[in-house]
C-alpha cells in the first residue's frame, strides 16, 4: 500500500495533519504548546495556512487528471 504524503511541521515528528485535529478537538493553542513544547505559535500558524492554501488550491483548481497530483500534495 502507498503512504500518503504527510507534511511534518519543521522536520519534527509531529504532523501538520495532528495539529489540525488538535485544534479541530478544542484544544486551545496553549494547551497544544503545554503538550508539545518544541511547537511554537509560528508553527500552529503555519499549519493553518498550509490547510487554508491547501484548500484553496483544491478549490480552484478544475478536476481532471492533471491536477490529481495537486489533490495528492494537500489532502
Amino acid at each position: 500500500m502507498r503512504q500518503r504524503n504527510n507534511p511534518v511541521v519543521r522536520g519534527l515528528r509531529i504532523t501538520v495533519y495532528e495539529v489540525l485535529e488538535y485544534l479541530a478537538s478544542e484544544m486551545t493553542k496553549a494547551e497544544i504548546l503545554d503538550d508539545f513544547p518544541d511547537l511554537t505559535r509560528e508553527d500552529l500558524k503555519a499549519c493553518i495556512a498550509y490547510a487554508a492554501n491547501c484548500e484553496r488550491q483544491f478549490m480552484t483548481a478544475p478536476l481532471s487528471a492533471g491536477n490529481y497530483s495537486l489533490m495528492k500534495t494537500c489532502h
